[in-house]
């Protein structure tokens, strides 16, 4: 039996990720941070993108301490491991701490970037990203 679940987060929308190529029907979770929504201020904009990408996706969406939400959820599933799409996030590290401190098995899995940046971007910012990346993806036509 696979004793996987996926985890996907705000820097792992794609539903051709890694994770779920390799670990078909494996069940994945998102979790809306309340720590982030309550210190980033996210805009209305930024969530409803956020979750039209997860309505996409063959995912369970939870709120919540994420670690613990993740826990949960592994428990539910009785899954042993966590497959997740490696992340800029400054908390992305510690989550995957907390996560192994529990026994959790931790696999991160380096996705192509979407596109090549002249520079890191801020990304606190979505206009910031958008200024840097929009030359690439938008070609002028004849």
């Amino acid at each position: 039996m696979n004793k996987t679940i996926i985890w996907v987060h705000g820097d792992c929308l794609n539903p051709h990720q890694t994770a779920f190529r390799l670990h078909p029907g494996a069940p994945a979770i998102y979790v809306w941070d309340d720590d982030l929504l309550l210190r980033r201020e996210l805009s209305l904009k930024r969530i409803l993108f956020i979750y039209e990408s997860l309505l996409e996706l063959p995912i369970a969406i939870r709120r919540g301490q994420v670690a613990e939400e993740i826990l949960a959820a592994a428990e539910e599933h009785n899954r042993q491991t966590v497959v997740t799409a490696r992340s800029v996030s400054p908390g992305f590290e510690r989550i995957c701490r907390q996560l192994r401190k529990y026994g959790v098995q931790v696999y991160i899995y380096e996705e192509e970037p979407f596109i090549n940046l002249p520079q890191e971007p801020d990304l606190h910012r979505f206009s910031r990203y958008w200024k840097l990346a929009k030359r690439q993806l938008i070609q002028p036509t004849d």
